[in-house]
């Protein structure tokens, strides 16, 4: 059996390593072609290991000596704390040694990690911040991007839509992902000169089925799989539906306790409660993928539990096996082409008229 290779920050996030370790386990009891480096603090990470049963033969403890914090500058912190849990995860897959990369550690480190040890997939502007976010039909939207880059030209956008598609297949088995690219209306004057021109360059874009322009409510509502945003406008459109739901959350369990009669309406109710707090629980849906990276990188969040770290490395190791990075090569290269043709196109028929005008 050909094993699934990922490195694993252990002491990245609010509850590392205990939280990433549990994680980690559950991980491989879920996958049997799941083999994790787990980087940290060795004492520290056996401590945790050792509370658990689990299959020796698939992980090996990667001894580091520091960690980066959410209040160091990411590129001198990556550049300076070369034997951290975060720069040690990403070199062994520079390395060869392991196929992708999670982290609930830095953003930005992760980041920086990722464009400076790792690199871009040639041909793409800028890598994105690609959550996938619980939606009212009980599957996931894609955003992207959702932070890494605040302000954007429109081949950027496409560039977003294109490696937004090839996640979507790779990760998530979509056949023909939908499209759409979030802005203040759905008509195609909507939005800036930014997201104008991007509106029209992404409907003929190869490989990629644009529906047009979406406005904020279809992330939740979930009728298109894809929704391409720049950093800035994806960040505080993530923030608001976390802020949404919590706030909900608030109010119900509040109202549910005003007297003896909204105390039984909640034991009546429940049960469908109970449904719709797992639908939108967006720990079931992992980290975000950051796109356009010559490997695979999973960013989970920073106070992600043990179950949501599961579900960010299920989440690499499936972009692993579906060739995320692979297809957006090709889409990358399909782009090329068909750019190409039309030149060819262009000049021939430039050619043609000129030999018609000297006839």
């Amino acid at each position: 059996m050909s094993m699934i290779k990922i490195a694993v920050d252990a002491m990245g996030g609010d509850y590392a390593p205990e939280q990433q370790v549990k994680g980690a386990v559950q991980a491989l009891q879920q996958q049997k072609d799941l083999f994790l480096y787990l980087c940290g603090d060795k004492t520290a990470v056996e401590a945790e290991l050792a509370k658990y049963k689990y299959d020796a033969s698939r992980v090996e403890v990667v001894h580091t000596t520091e960690i980066i914090t959410n209040e160091e500058e990411p590129a001198k912190a990556v550049k300076m704390k070369k034997d951290s849990s975060t720069v040690v995860a990403f070199r062994l897959v520079k390395d060869g040694k392991a196929d992708g990369v999670v982290s609930s550690g830095s953003t930005g480190a992760v980041l920086s990690c990722g464009v400076l040890i790792l690199g871009r997939v040639r041909g793409i502007s800028r890598p994105g911040l690609c959550p996938a976010l619980p939606n009212a039909h009980g599957g996931i939207t894609l955003l992207c991007d959702c932070g890494a880059n605040l302000e954007c030209k429109p081949i950027n956008l496409v560039h977003f839509a294109l490696m937004g598609t090839a996640y979507a297949k790779a990760a998530y088995g979509v056949e023909n992902p939908t499209v759409g690219l979030l802005n203040n209306g759905t008509e195609d004057h909507k939005g800036d000169l930014v997201h104008q021109e991007a509106n029209l360059a992404l409907k003929t874009t190869p490989g990629v089925n644009y529906v047009g322009n979406v406005e904020g409510r279809e992330i939740m509502l979930g009728d298109v799989n894809v929704v391409v945003s720049d950093g800035y406008t994806g960040n505080v459109a993530v923030k608001s539906i976390e802020g949404t739901g919590k706030a909900v959350g608030q109010i119900m369990k509040r109202e549910f306790k005003r007297n003896i009669f909204t105390m039984l309406g909640a034991a009546i109710v429940s049960g469908i409660v109970g449904k719709i707090k797992k639908t939108m629980d967006y720990e079931r849906c992992g980290g975000a993928m950051m796109l356009g990276l010559s490997k695979v990188v999973v960013k989970g969040h920073g106070n992600s539990k043990a179950k949501g770290f599961a579900v960010c490395i299920s989440q690499a190791a499936d972009a692993v096996r579906g060739n995320m990075v692979g297809k957006i090569s090709d889409m990358l290269e399909e782009i090329r082409k068909a750019e190409e043709a039309k030149q060819a196109e262009a000049q021939a028929a430039q050619t043609e008229t000129v030999g018609a005008e000297n006839a």
